[in-house]
């Protein structure tokens, strides 16, 4: 596009000019607030997606196996005062494509299932599946974090068709036994309600809690495979 003057030189076209970036007014954050509310409902959907793939495995253990790995599942949507906080954490680019890169689970889904074997058994169904795309796993069961935490993270890429286009949407997955979600749930509140700041001993207890959890999978799973083999036999 050019641009004319009036003057002696009346009608001489202008070149084009660089568009001044740094003179662009900052996003402020209620505006960026506003984005993230439109922008979220993609993510909505892309766990409207990953949960209708886990019920139907549900649905098939349930109707067509004699034996269901899963036990729970629950979501969650990052509100975006929560993005907008780990972005900054970040340092990520105040922008819904920065937001998109840099925080990739505003979209989770929590699995639980009955067994340590089992978690690596879901995961593996899922991320088979040919339309989910391996983005990163974290397996907290083989290495686990310093608190004694143990879980498999998985953050999946997932095709989301909208009226007018096709989106990938990030959706990180923790899939997770039964004693080690109840582990989880207590730490939580703990860390909650001490503001994170957990005195040493408590955190300790914890920790042991947490080695408590993995023996009572331990026990509980080989007791399981001695009542299927009994059955079996």
């Amino acid at each position: 596009m050019t641009t004319t003057v009036d003057g002696p030189e009346q009608g001489v076209p202008l070149p084009d000019e660089p568009e001044d970036v740094s003179a662009r007014p900052p996003v402020s954050l209620q505006d960026l607030k506003s984005e993230l509310t439109r922008f979220l409902m993609v993510y909505k959907f892309g766990i409207d997606e990953m949960m209708t793939k886990i019920n139907i495995l549900r649905d098939e253990f349930t109707y067509a196996r004699d034996y269901n790995p899963i036990e729970h599942v629950k979501s969650r949507l990052k509100s975006p005062e929560s993005i907008i906080a780990k972005a900054r954490r970040k340092g990520a680019p105040q922008t819904l494509e920065g937001v998109r890169e840099h925080v990739r689970d505003i979209a989770g889904i929590r699995i639980t299932c009955s067994f340590t074997s089992d978690v690596y058994r879901i995961m593996d169904m899922i991320t088979r599946q040919g339309d989910v795309g391996v983005v990163e796993i974290e397996d907290y069961i083989a290495r686990p974090k310093p608190n004694g935490y143990r879980s498999v993270h998985v953050i999946v890429e997932i095709p989301v068709f909208m009226s007018d286009r096709m989106e990938s949407v990030y959706v990180e997955l923790q899939i997770r036994t039964v004693a080690m979600d109840f582990w989880a749930s207590l730490e939580h509140k703990i860390y909650y309600k001490h503001d994170r700041a957990v005195p040493d001993a408590l955190r300790e207890e914890l920790r042991v809690a947490a080695e408590t959890a993995r023996d009572l999978d331990v026990k509980m799973e080989a007791l399981h495979d001695r009542v299927h083999g009994q059955t079996d036999s």
